[in-house]
C-alpha cells in the first residue's frame, strides 16, 4: 500500500539559460553540463549557485552529437559517447575547468599516450580530451563515485577503465585511464550499466544482473578467474536450437519471470569470462566474479495489462557512507550500497551487502519515463508529473553501521514501512531528470496538445516568477522545451511540515501518524549520515530535529495502543529527554486517573529499574507511584527501590504496598515495606516485617531486588539506608545477602569491596572486618576457580597483616576458625606438628589466636596456591613460632620436605618426629634414616641426658620406624659407632627377628 501525503518537497524553480535545446545533461560537484541536441555539437557548462541560480561558465565543442554523458566526482572528469559519421566514440574531458568561453587550448590524445615534455608547461592551462578506442561501439557508461573508474557497456561485454593519476612534475598531475578488465557475456546487450565500488549492475530490456568483482591473492586461487569462465557448465539444458527455431516460427515465446540471489544466480544462463588487459606487474591482482542478483521480467508483468513497450530503465547504484565525524571528516568510508531499477509502472530498490535484500517496491500511478534515487528520496517523472517517494536507505545503512541499533538503547524505523508518496507535481511534458545536491534538474518538452493544456489552471507551475522567465525564454528560442532547476526544500523545513501534518492523524489514524513521523525521522537520519553533514549550515538544526523526532516517536509509542509499544524506551533515550520531561509531556498535572498504555508503562518500568543519574522531585515521584498503583501494582515493590524514587512519600508507599500484599504477598514486598518503615522511623513495623520470614529466605529476597541494599550512581556501588541498618543490627544477614547477590551475578567482587568499605566508612586501603566476613562466607559457596584463588589470597593477606601488625579486628568476626573448618572445605584441620610448634609460642602470638588458626587452617588445606601466596606470607618473622610453622608448611606444600626438616630441627626439634609421622610416608620414607635418624643421634650425643624429648623421640618413634623399614645390614650401618649398645639393642633384635620371620 502506498501512503500518499500532499507535502511540499519541491521549492522554487529556475530556468537554465541554455542557448540550444538540451539532448543530455548531468551534474558535477558544483556544475551542470548540458549537451545540445542541435548540430552545433557543444556542451554548455553552468555553475550552480545558491537557490539554483545558474551562471554560464562557458562551453566546449564535441566530436559529434552526444548520445550519453556522465560526470565523475573522483577525478572531476566528464565522459561522453558521441556519434560522428554513423560511428560512436568514447571520450573523457579532463581539466575542463580551465577553459573559457570557446578560447581555451585543447589537447587531444589517445588513452595511455605518454605526455610529451613540450606539453608539460601548458597542460595546467588546457583542457585534455582522452580518446578511448573500443573494438565494439560503446552503448552505455557509468563512473564509480568512490574510485572514479569508468565502466563501458558494449555488445556482449562490459569494459573497465581504471582511473590513473600521472605525476608529470612536482607541480602537475594529470588524469589518464588504463583499460584493465573486460567481462565477456554471451548474448547480452547492455541497455544501461551502473558501477560502484567493484559492484556492477547491468540491465537489458527485461533482465537485471548485479555482479561484484572479488579480488583474490595469487596463492589462494588455484584456477584464476581471468583465464576461465567462472560459471562454466552452469547453463541449463534446454531444447535444441532446431526445435527452438520451429517453435519461434509459430509462436511468440515469453520466458518466465525469475529472481535468483547469491549462489542461485549462477543458474541465470549468463556465463561470464574475465579478460585482463593490464600489463602484468607485481601488483596485478586476480579477479573473480561473484553473482549477487539476477532478475528477469516479462512484458505482461504489469498491473496495467500487457504492454509491448515494457522495458527496464534507470538502473542506479547508490553508495551510503559512514556517518561523518571529526576523525573521518575528509575521508569517506563506504558503508552500504543500494541498487535501483524500474519498469514503466514498478520500481525496485535492493540493499546489496552481505546479503541481497529487496527493501521496497514502488507502484507508480502512471507510466514512468525516468527515475533518480537519492539517499532521501526517489524522484520519478511520468508524462505529466514529477513525483517524490521516500526511501529506506538510511534505515538499512543505520543497521549496517550499528548492528545493535534495535535494542533498549537505540531504535530505527523498519525497512518494511509502506512506501510513502510525498508529492505529485504537475509539469508539461517531463522528459528527463537528474539530481544534484538539493536540486532536481528537469527537462520538459511540450508537444502541441500539451501547449493547449497550458491555459488550464490545474497545470500551474511551482512559481509565477519561473513562468514569466519561461515565457520570455521560449519567445527567444525554439518553443516547447525548458530545462529547470528545482530546489528541494531544506531537510529541516520538510521535516517540520511532516511533523505538522502528522498531527492531523493523532486522534484518527494512529498508524498513519507513526508512519509519517517515521518518515520524518529517516529523512533527518539520512541528512546526518551525509558526508557533508559536518560542514552543513543546518548541522545544529538537524541534530535538534533528530532528537525531537525521537521524542515524537516516543510519544506515539507511549500514547497509542500498538504492537511495537516497547519502542517508546529507545526513542525516548535517543531524544535525550529526562524522565521528568517525559512525565510532563504525557501526564498533565492532576490527571493521574487516566488510562496508561503499555508503551508508557514499559518506558517507566525500565527507566526506574536501571541506574539513571536522575532523582525525581517529590511531586514527580508521587505521580509515578500513583501511575503504577493504577496501571501495574505488581511493579510497586521494585519501582520504590529505584534511585530515582528517593523522594517518594513513604507513608503513601506503605499504604499501596499493604493493599497489594493481601492478594500478592512476596519476600520482596515484605522487605520493601521494611525499607519504607525505616524511612518513616517506625522500628516496630520494621521488626514485624523482618520477623515474618527466616533469615535465609530474606537473604534470597534481596536477590529479587538488590537495590534494597545497594544502588549504583555513576557506576559506583553505594549502600542504602537499609544496608546501614542491617550492619548494626543483623550483620550476618547483610553478609549472607551480599554473598547471594554475588552468586547470582548481581554484584562483582570489586564492587563488594567498595560496598563494604563505604558501609564501614573505612579508607580505600583499609579492609573492614565485615568485608573479611564476606570473603570467608563466599569461600563456603564459591565454585569459580579464578574467583576462589583470588579470595584465598585476599583472606590470607588480611590474616598475615593482622598477625604481623598485632592488629585485632574492629568488630567480632562472624565465624571462628572452628566454624570455618567445619563448614568450608578450603579450611583444613591444623596438623598436630603445627600445634606442637605453637605450644611453645610467645604470649603476644596468642592475642591473634583466631587469625593464626585461620591462616594455618588455610595452609593445611590443599586449596590455596602456595606459589602465588608466598609474597603475601613474607611479612611473618621466621624466628617466631607462627613464622616457623608457616615456613615449614610452605616448604612442605612445595615438596621441599628435607628443607622443612632442617627448619624444624633448627627451630623446634620437638616437633620433628610428629612432622615425620605425618608427612614422611611412601616415597618420602627414606628421609627417616637418611636425614632424621643421624641428626637425632648427633643431637642426643651432644646434649646427653639434658634433652629427654630428643631421646624419647629417637627411641620411641624414629628407631622403631627405621628398624621396621630397613634391612639389618642397612640398619647397622646407620647406627653411630660411639653409641650405647643397650640403647639400640631392642631395635636391633626387632630388625633381626623380622628378617628371620620373613
Amino acid at each position: 500500500m502506498v501512503q500518499l501525503y500532499n507535502l511540499h518537497p519541491f521549492g522554487s524553480q529556475r530556468v537554465v539559460p541554455c542557448k540550444q535545446e538540451p539532448a543530455h545533461f548531468c551534474c558535477g560537484r558544483d556544475v551542470l553540463f548540458v549537451a545540445s541536441a542541435a548540430a552545433s555539437c557543444r556542451v554548455e557548462v553552468f555553475a550552480v549557485r545558491d537557490q539554483g541560480r545558474c551562471e554560464p561558465l562557458g562551453s566546449f565543442a564535441t566530436l559529434g552529437p552526444v548520445l550519453r554523458m556522465a560526470h565523475s566526482q573522483a577525478g572531476d572528469y566528464l565522459v561522453t559517447i558521441e556519434e560522428k559519421s554513423k560511428a560512436t566514440f568514447l571520450r573523457a574531458y579532463t581539466n575542463w575547468r580551465c577553459m573559457s568561453a570557446g578560447t581555451s587550448r585543447v589537447c587531444v590524445r589517445m588513452v595511455g599516450h605518454k605526455m610529451e615534455e613540450s606539453y608539460s608547461e601548458t597542460l595546467k592551462e588546457q583542457m585534455s580530451i582522452v580518446e578511448m578506442p573500443l573494438s565494439d561501439p560503446p552503448l552505455c557508461i557509468s563512473c564509480c563515485p568512490v574510485t572514479g573508474d569508468l565502466l563501458v557497456g558494449c555488445k556482449n561485454k562490459v569494459v573497465l577503465f581504471r582511473l590513473k593519476y600521472l605525476v608529470v612534475n612536482q607541480n602537475l598531475t594529470v588524469l589518464d585511464f588504463e583499460r584493465s578488465l573486460i567481462l565477456h557475456m554471451d548474448n547480452v546487450t547492455p541497455a544501461e550499466v551502473a558501477f560502484c565500488a567493484r559492484h556492477i549492475a547491468i540491465t537489458t530490456e527485461l533482465d537485471v544482473l548485479i555482479l561484484k568483482l572479488v579480488q583474490q591473492s595469487e596463492e589462494g586461487t588455484e584456477q584464476c578467474a581471468l583465464e576461465k569462465p567462472v560459471s562454466q557448465g552452469l547453463k541449463d539444458e534446454g531444447p535444441s536450437k532446431d526445435n527452438l527455431q520451429l517453435e519461434l516460427d509459430e509462436f511468440i515465446i515469453c520466458q518466465k519471470p525469475v529472481e535468483l540471489r547469491g549462489e542461485e544466480c549462477k543458474l541465470c544462463e549468463v556465463p561470464i569470462t574475465l579478460e585482463s588487459t593490464e600489463l602484468p606487474t607485481e601488483d596485478t591482482k586476480c579477479f573473480q566474479v561473484q553473482y549477487l542478483l539476477f532478475r528477469r521480467f516479462t512484458p505482461d508483468q504489469s498491473p496495467f495489462g500487457f504492454c509491448e513497450e515494457t522495458k527496464l530503465h534507470s538502473v542506479q547504484l547508490l553508495p551510503v557512507y559512514q556517518t561523518a565525524n571529526k576523525e573521518t571528516e575528509n575521508k569517506r568510508e563506504l558503508l552500504s550500497l543500494f541498487c535501483f531499477f524500474s519498469l514503466p509502472h514498478v520500481g525496485y530498490l535492493y540493499s546489496i551487502g552481505s546479503s541481497v535484500e529487496l527493501i521496497s517496491t514502488y507502484q507508480y500511478s502512471e507510466r514512468s519515463e525516468q527515475a533518480v534515487l537519492t539517499p532521501q528520496f526517489l524522484h520519478i517523472i511520468t508524462s505529466e508529473n514529477l513525483q517524490c517517494f521516500t526511501v529506506r536507505c538510511s534505515a538499512a545503512a543505520a543497521r549496517d553501521e550499528d548492528p545493535y541499533i534495535d535494542t533498549t538503547e537505540k531504535a530505527c524505523p523498519p525497512l518494511a514501512l509502506d512506501v510513502c508518496t510525498l508529492r505529485m507535481q504537475l509539469f508539461i511534458g517531463p522528459r528527463a531528470l537528474c539530481h544534484f545536491k538539493n536540486h532536481i534538474i528537469l527537462l520538459t518538452k511540450a508537444v502541441t496538445e500539451d501547449i493547449t493544456e497550458r491555459r488550464k489552471p490545474a497545470r500551474r507551475m511551482l512559481s509565477r516568477k519561473a513562468e514569466s522567465i519561461k515565457s520570455r525564454t521560449n519567445s527567444e528560442s525554439e518553443p516547447g522545451w525548458n530545462l529547470y532547476i528545482i530546489n528541494t526544500v531544506s531537510t529541516v523545513q520538510l521535516y517540520r511540515e511532516m511533523v505538522d501534518y502528522s498531527r492531523t492523524y493523532e486522534n484518527v489514524k494512529t498508524e498513519s501518524c507513526i508512519h509519517l513521523l517515521s518518515e520524518a525521522h529517516l529523512l533527518v537520519r539520512a541528512a546526518i549520515m551525509d558526508p557533508c553533514f559536518l560542514k552543513s549550515d543546518e548541522k545544529e538544526e538537524l541534530l535538534k530535529a533528530f532528537k525531537e523526532s525521537c521524542a515524537f516517536l516516543g510519544d506515539c509509542y507511549s500514547r497509542f495502543d500498538t504492537k511495537d509499544y516497547h519502542l517508546a524506551l529507545p526513542y525516548y533515550r535517543m531524544s535525550g529527554l529526562s524522565m521528568t520531561e517525559v512525565l510532563k509531556r504525557l501526564v498533565p498535572e492532576g490527571d493521574e486517573m487516566q488510562t496508561y498504555e503499555k508503551g508508557f508503562i514499559f518506558y517507566l518500568t525500565h527507566s526506574l529499574n536501571e541506574d539513571l543519574n536522575e532523582e525525581l522531585s517529590k511531586e514527580s515521584a508521587n505521580q509515578v507511584l500513583q501511575i503504577f498503583h493504577l496501571a501495574d501494582p505488581v511493579q510497586l515493590p521494585h519501582i520504590l527501590c529505584s534511585t530515582c524514587m528517593r523522594n517518594v512519600c513513604p507513608l503513601t508507599a506503605v499504604q499501596y504496598l499493604q493493599k497489594i500484599e493481601k492478594t500478592m504477598p512476596s519476600v520482596v514486598l515484605t522487605l520493601t515495606k521494611a525499607f519504607m518503615a525505616l524511612k518513616i522511623g517506625d522500628l516496630m513495623m520494621y521488626e514485624r516485617e523482618m520477623n515474618s520470614y527466616k533469615e535465609t529466605v530474606l537473604a534470597c529476597g534481596f536477590v529479587g531486588q538488590p537495590k534494597l541494599l545497594l544502588q549504583r550512581k555513576e557506576g559506583i556501588v553505594t549502600p542504602t539506608e537499609f544496608a546501614l541498618h542491617l550492619k548494626e543490627v543483623q550483620p550476618g544477614l547483610l553478609v549472607a545477602a551480599t554473598v547471594a547477590l554475588h552468586e547470582n551475578s548481581k554484584i562483582e567482587l570489586q564492587e563488594a569491596d567498595t560496598f563494604f568499605k563505604l558501609l564501614c566508612s573505612t579508607s580505600e586501603n583499609t579492609v573492614p572486618q565485615l568485608l573479611v566476613d564476606f570473603w570467608e562466607a563466599l569461600l563456603v559457596v564459591c565454585s569459580q576457580e579464578e574467583v576462589l584463588q583470588e579470595l584465598l589470597v585476599r583472606v590470607t593477606s588480611q590474616y598475615v597483616w593482622r598477625i604481623s601488625k598485632q592488629q585485632l579486628p574492629e568488630t567480632e568476626p562472624l565465624k571462628t576458625a572452628e566454624d570455618l573448618i567445619n563448614s568450608c572445605e578450603h579450611y583444613g584441620l591444623v596438623f598436630p606438628w603445627v600445634t606442637s610448634i605453637m605450644a611453645v609460642g610467645s604470649p603476644a602470638e596468642k592475642d591473634c589466636h583466631e587469625d593464626i588458626s585461620k591462616l594455618q587452617s588455610l595452609l593445611c588445606s590443599q586449596s590455596l596456591n602456595i606459589a602465588s601466596a608466598l609474597p603475601v606470607l613474607e611479612p611473618l618473622a621466621e624466628d617466631g613460632s607462627i613464622g616457623l610453622a608457616v615456613h615449614v608448611l610452605c616448604s612442605t606444600r612445595l615438596g621441599k620436605h628435607e628443607e622443612a626438616l632442617d627448619q624444624l630441627l633448627q627451630g623446634c626439634p620437638e616437633a620433628a618426629v610428629l612432622y615425620a609421622q605425618h608427612e614422611l610416608e611412601d616415597d618420602r620414607r627414606a628421609l627417616w634414616w637418611n636425614k632424621l635418624l643421624p641428626e637425632l643421634c648427633r643431637r642426643a650425643r651432644l646434649l646427653g641426658t639434658e634433652c629427654p624429648v630428643l631421646i624419647s623421640a629417637l627411641k620411641a618413634e624414629t628407631l622403631s620406624v627405621v628398624a621396621t623399614e630397613l634391612e639389618l645390614r642397612d640398619f647397622l650401618s646407620l647406627l653411630p659407632e660411639d653409641g650405647a649398645a643397650a640403647f639400640f639393642l631392642p631395635h636391633l633384635l626387632h630388625c633381626s627377628q623380622r628378617k628371620l620371620l620373613t
